[in-house]
This record gives structure tokens, sequence and C-alpha cells, in this order.
């Protein structure tokens, strides 16, 4: 499908995948347009090494994009695994970017949601053919080890982009964009037209730069906006390679490229507050630090800001059928990507008293013994550990893990994993702390990355107040409870909605709470501190667009 196709015949040839999209999102049941295993049974054979070459030959290499009144390049990447990146890019005027983004809106606002859908699925889909590239670049910015790279970073990130496009689809075409009106004598056409709120300003994280970053890029696209991507400095490549294939794809669609942008930044520029506070931007989205989300939410006055940031993520303990497949799944939990998810379980409550399980009651001290056993058994290979921990990401993470590791009450200290392909990784396994309920100061701050305490309460009803007190005051993105009773289940699920968060019950099996998936599960819900909305609902797609009426009389016709 390269080469010149209007934005129609895009729509023409992915229609079946988008109306299957649109019904997915609203049947809310297992569904993924990508196949998430990178199995040569998937995807042949030449693929894999395919997209190896592609991601060497980027490396040590100006990248190949341009970038509207560029003054420079930068290179900011180091990747957590130790090799060489050297990737560089243009640097970014940031007035530059806005003036080229407003002169593309005209172009975009004419075609039309469908038009401008077909697009997003053609870049969506040329991206899929680059998956293994791109699952590279993302393992080698943030950190994740490959297979979750691919998965999080390839198949679920376009997954989640699709998802935001069958949204911002079916919400845009709500309205009919001719409809005929009569009052006795009087007849008028109407016509209503998707008007995008301005410009858009999508800031990457450094830890799931797709995943997080193409909800809001693909999302702003469908509503008639044109979007800046601002990445991280940490994690440029995934995000360069996305802007470089919509520009490819906006092209040879014959429309303006700088309908999508790239601003890339030295540490410290502060690019993203130039940007987000400028007039013209009016749609911003940000994930990250909950510091900069705030003072996003609070700066950014001219723009709609959809912020996901994280909290205070908290299981609470009452009992259990099935203890061992309770260990296994916290365990993995809280070791997938070294706790670098802000989906990441922190807070473990447990009562004084004990749980009640089928291997009998199990004291805080004995299940905190289990959980450290059950994290040294999934990580007692070192290749298999290394495949789940991934590396740590940055500094900050690091300093994190090692304050922790200074304070009483360590049951399961962190330990350095080695891995034979990347001996210049940082690895580590989590670390878990035991604490009373009355350190607060503690367990209420966030402690982003491989860090969770084991915290002792009075009772279940005291665990499930502290879980909605400190969800209401911090926020959270993931909650789980386990227990055998439906009265507690029940208390349970009311605290999650006094909370504003989501709940997970009794998971022991292949299904984890850190983890979501497209077109089914919600992620954030805007009714905590954490988010200010869903990935993805109506009011994430809503907020970026218009809709603009004219009307005309119809011409009387003779009936002679």
């Amino acid at each position: 499908m390269d080469g010149m196709t209007s934005p129609a015949e895009l729509y023409h040839a992915h229609r079946e995948l988008l109306d299957r999209a649109i019904s997915a999102a609203s049947a809310r049941d297992y569904w993924s347009a990508f196949p998430e295993s990178p199995s040569k049974k998937v995807y042949g054979e030449e693929a894999a090494p395919a997209g190896d070459r592609a991601f060497t030959a980027l490396l040590g290499q100006a990248f190949p994009i341009d970038v509207p009144g560029a003054v420079g390049s930068v290179s900011t990447e180091r990747s957590p695994y130790g090799i060489e990146l050297g990737v560089s890019y243009p640097k970014a005027d940031p007035l530059a970017l806005v003036a080229a983004a407003r002169a593309a809106v005209p172009g975009w606002r004419d075609a039309g949601p469908q038009g401008r859908a077909g697009v997003a699925a053609e870049i969506l889909r040329r991206l899929h053919a680059r998956v293994f590239e791109l699952a590279h670049a993302v393992q080698h910015t943030t950190g994740q080890a490959f297979v979750m790279a691919f998965q999080a970073g390839g198949a679920h990130a376009l997954d989640r982009g699709l998802e935001a496009v069958a949204f911002a689809l079916a919400a845009t075409t709500r309205l009919p964009a001719s409809a005929p009106w009569a009052k006795g004598p009087l007849t008028l056409e109407k016509t209503s037209t998707v008007v995008g709120r301005g410009v858009g300003l999508v800031i990457g994280c450094t830890t799931f730069p797709t995943w997080n970053g193409f909800p809001g890029l693909f999302a702003s696209l469908v509503t008639g906006n044109p979007v800046i991507v601002k990445p991280h400095p940490g994690a440029v490549l995934p995000l360069a390679l996305t802007v470089q294939v919509c520009r490819e794809v906006l092209r040879d669609a014959g429309l303006n490229p700088d309908i999508v942008t790239l601003a890339a930044e030295e540490p410290g520029d502060g690019i993203a507050a130039t940007l987000a506070t400028h007039p013209d931007v009016r749609i911003v989205d940000f994930t990250g630090s909950s510091e900069f989300g705030d003072w996003l939410e609070a700066n950014a006055r001219q723009a709609v800001v959809y912020t996901e940031k994280a909290g205070l993520n908290t299981v609470v303990l009452d009992s259990t059928d099935d203890y061992r497949g309770l260990l296994g799944n916290l365990a993995f939990s809280l070791s997938l990507y070294s706790g670098q998810m802000c989906t990441t379980p922190q807070n473990i409550l447990i009562p004084r008293d004990g749980i009640a399980t089928d291997a009998g009651r199990r004291s805080p001290d004995e299940f905190g013994a289990d959980l450290t056993a059950a994290l040294d058994k999934l990580l007692g290979d070192p290749r298999r550990a290394g495949g789940t921990l991934g590396a740590i990401v940055n500094d900050g993470v690091a300093a994190r893990l090692a304050e922790a590791g200074t304070a009483t009450g360590v049951i399961h200290p962190s330990t350095a994993i080695a891995d034979e392909q990347f001996p210049g990784a940082t690895i580590r396994t989590p670390l878990v702390a035991r604490l009373d309920a009355a350190d607060e100061k503690t367990y209420t701050r966030e402690w982003f990355g491989p860090v969770s305490f084991l915290i002792t309460t009075d009772s279940t009803e005291h665990s499930l107040r502290i879980f909605t007190e400190t969800v209401r005051a911090h926020g959270a993105l993931t909650a789980l409870v386990h227990s055998t009773s439906p009265s507690v289940l029940a208390a349970a699920r009311t605290a999650a909605l006094d909370a504003g968060v989501h709940l997970s019950e009794n998971l022991t099996g292949g299904v984890f709470v850190n983890q979501t998936a497209a077109f089914s599960d919600l992620h954030g819900t805007g009714a905590n501190p954490a988010a200010t909305a869903s990935l993805t609902d109506d009011w994430f797609v809503t907020g970026r667009f218009f809709t603009l009426q004219s009307r005309r009389h119809l011409p009387t016709v003779d009936p002679s």
C-alpha cells in the first residue's frame, strides 16, 4: 500500500479492521489485531533478523528524519543493557514546531474523521511491519527484556493505538456529517464538521514510550489535531521511529507531514514545559512523574491535560484457597520489568493475626518468608531471571533501590543478576521490606522501581481503610484483593469505588495485576490522583475536538 493513496482510499482499505476494532471496544472481550508472539511460526523466518539488522544500522548514526526549524542535533540515550547507541536527532525549535503544526491544520481537518482514521490505521500497519526493529529500540532505551519489549512496546502498544483510533472514530462520527431538516414548509440542510481542539503535545516517558504514547497520539490525530511528539531524552528512538513512519504515511497520502513532528531535546532544555504552556497547544498527553504531571495540570491552563502519573498500588490480603498460586502470581507481579511499571504493587497489606490459606494460617512473618521463597524460586535461574526482570532503566530507580536497602525490616534484599549476553546491564531482583501500618511516612511515598512493602495492619477492615485513604490521597493505577469471603470481596469492591481505582480479585493464574489488555481493560480511571483519564474511554477522546454546525435552506421544489 506504500505510494500515493488518498485518506479516503486508506479508510476503505482498512475499513474491516476499523469496524472490527470499534466492535471489540464495545464488546470488551478478548481481541488483538497484532500477534504478540515473536515466534518464527507467526512472523516468518526473516522478520527477526531483518529487524535486528535494521536496528543495528541506526546505531551511531544521525536518525533519518526532518524536523521544521531544527537547530543542531542531540544524542541523549544510554542503553540500560550497556551497548553504545549513539543515535543523534535534529534538535527541535519549539516555536517552529508549533507554527508548522498550525499550518498543517486545514488539510488535516479536511481529511475528515474516516480519512484520518484510514491514515492512522496505515501508520499502525507500517509500524507493525517494523515491529522487531521497534522492539529492539524499546529494549535498548527502556531496559525491558526483548520479549516484553516486543509485546508491550510493540504488539500491545499497537493494540492500544488502534483502540484509541476506534474510540476517536466512533466519537467523531456519532453525528451525521449531513442531515435534512424540515418543519412544515421550512426545509434546511445541516452539516456537522469535526474540528480539532488545536495542537496536541505527547510527552513520552522513559519506561513505556510507545504503550503510553500511542493512545494520545492516535486519539489526537483522528480527532483532527496535529501532534508534536516530545520523547523523554532517555527513550527517543521508539518515538522517533513512530514519527518517521507517521510522516511517511502522511506524505504518501498527499498530506502535510508536519501533522506529526518530533521534539527532541537535551536534558534540562525544558521543551515540554515551553510547549505545554504555549497558547496554541490545546491538548497535552503526559506519562511520567507525579511532580511534573501535577505541574502540567496546574499550569497548562489553555489545554485539556491528560496525565498518567503513578501512585500507591495496593494488595489487600485476607484469605485464599490457592496459597501457592497467590505467591507465584504476586512474585511475578513484583518482578516483571523490575517493578518499573506504573501498575506494579507497592503496598501489600496483611492483618496482624495473619491470613487463612489452604496451607494453614500464615502469620505476617510466615507470609514474608513464603513470598521471599517464591521470589527466589522464580528468579533462581539467572537467564530466566533476566528475561523477567529486564534492566534498571536509570539512576533514579537505582538510587531509590539503594535507599530502600538501608532501611530496617528488609526481608528480601535486592541482589544483582548477571546477563551473559549483556554484561554491562544493571539487573536487580525486587526488594521487600516489612513495615507497620503506623509507618505512613514511608509507604505513602511512591517508590517507583523494584521496592515493595509488606505492611502489618490491625485487621482486614483496617487494611481496606488504609487502602481507601491512601489511594484517594496519593492515587493508584491498580489494586488487588485476595479473599475467600464474599463479604470481604464486597467490601473491597466498595473500597475500590470509593478510592477510584480498578480492582482485581484473587489472581492466581496467568493474569497479573500489572497487566491490562487493550479493548477490554481500562488503564487509569481519572477518579484518583494517579491519572486524569482512562486508556481508553470516551472522555479520553471527546475532549480533543469540537463539532461545528452549518445550515442552509434547501431549494424549494416546484411540485409542477
